[in-house]
């Protein structure tokens, strides 16, 4: 069973508790695996120290001793947070490395000592090696723009240190000074993997090893925008320079059906426009393209650039303004004001003829807006639709960016 961490935060006013990342089960597992096969005993808890300072002591489970490997697993909790990982348990499987001279070949796994002042000046010239790789249910990296080159294992540079530290510090404690080599499995993260962002960022085969401060804050927003940050580097070092964004599914759909653009070109940014914009100057992008609903996009109107509902609504309104500039009169206005969904406020600006009209004012809001946050430095703009009417309109420079995408590819 996994540790419970007691450490909590507060969101919206309710008290949520933290939990640990798949990075800190991997180092514990590594160093619980390492100590094992250095000293010949059983261990059924680790302490390991977290990048953000803080200690755990977790259990150890799946516990196999061989002569020269052991094996043991970390269970991760996810505390409050709905981590799709929480209660997978991660392995790690510590060998000795046998092309190590000091490497002890004994079965009693007890570590050879040097016997001579020469001996040791020469072992201390050769820094000891600690490899970490990735087994099965850890995913290999097929594309560039990630953090790991193409063909390693899925494991972040945060974690990976946190490992090679785990295996460093245990091989001290036990005066061993040859090399020691881990690899890392989650036997549950080959399907666990199909249902994450992994597919589309072109890691195949299993889940990444993740975490920066080792601990798990819930619903973690910064998290979602890390994981878009990603995956619009991958695109850009694909050569890819006009990035096409999509708030949804709704979003992809369109791409597909209407606009015949291979999904693959897309990105998910969810709620945040604002966000992705500013990575995307950040990044060195030179356009990108929103493709969304207009539920979602008719907020970029009056600038609200985090669409999620707790943060702003406004739709209503916006399309409102939108429908007087147009030229509708008060019974126009308050029908619109007494909607509940967009579409049904295109309905009564079919209605009263005024549809093409208010699309028109809304792209010329939503234009405003976009290039207002992009600045200078990125060619921006936005094509909104609905699945009732479909294409509603287009902001002034999307043609040019879709050409563009349409050349790209």
């Amino acid at each position: 069973m996994a540790q419970m961490l007691e450490r909590y935060v507060y969101k919206n006013q309710k008290k949520m508790r933290c939990g640990y990342t798949t990075g800190t089960c991997a180092a514990a597992a590594a160093k619980a695996a390492a100590q094992m096969l250095l000293s010949g005993r059983k261990v059924t808890e680790v302490s390991v120290r977290t990048p953000s300072d803080i200690t755990l002591t977790l259990p150890v489970c799946e516990i196999q001793m061989k002569a020269h490997a052991v094996s043991c697993a970390v269970q991760k909790d996810s505390g409050d947070d709905p981590d799709i990982t929480n209660g997978i348990l991660i392995f790690a499987e510590v060998s000795y490395i046998h092309n190590n001279s000091n490497m002890n070949k004994s079965t009693d796994m007890t570590v050879k000592k040097c016997d001579t002042e020469s001996e040791r000046s020469d072992t201390a010239a050769v820094k000891p090696q600690m490899i970490v790789d990735g087994g099965v249910g850890i995913g290999r990296i097929t594309k560039k723009g990630l953090a790991r080159p193409v063909g390693a294992a899925a494991i972040n540079p945060v974690p990976l240190k946190m490992i090679e530290a785990a295996l460093k510090e245990t091989a001290e404690t036990f005066a061993y000074e040859g090399g020691l080599q881990a690899v890392i499995s989650a036997p549950q993260g080959v399907e666990i993997a199909k249902k994450t962002f992994n597919p589309q960022l072109g890691i195949t085969g299993g889940i990444s090893i993740l975490g920066t401060s080792g601990i798990v804050e819930p619903m973690s927003e910064q998290a979602l925008i890390d994981t878009i940050r990603t995956e619009m580097k991958m695109h850009l070092a694909n050569g890819e320079q006009t990035l096409l964004i999509t708030p949804g599914n709704y979003g992809q759909d369109f791409l597909h059906e209407t606009l015949k653009i291979e999904l693959k070109r897309s990105i998910k940014c969810s709620n945040f426009i604002g966000d992705t914009i500013d990575m995307g100057c950040e990044l060195g992008a030179k356009g990108m393209i929103f493709v969304g609903h207009i539920g979602k996009l008719v907020k970029l109107g009056a600038g609200i650039m985090n669409t999620h509902s707790k943060m702003a609504d406004g739709r209503m309104e916006i399309l409102t303004a939108c429908a007087v500039r147009a030229g509708a009169d008060i019974k126009t206005v308050r029908d619109i004001l007494d909607c509940v969904t967009t579409d049904a406020a295109l309905e009564v600006l079919k209605k009263n003829g005024l549809l093409e009209k208010t699309m028109e004012q809304l792209m010329l809001r939503i234009d405003a807006c976009l290039q207002k946050r992009g600045g200078d430095s990125m060619q921006i703009g936005a094509v909104v639709f609905s699945n009732e009417y479909g294409l509603l309109g287009k902001t002034e420079q999307a043609d040019e960016l879709l050409l563009k995408i349409g050349n790209e590819e």
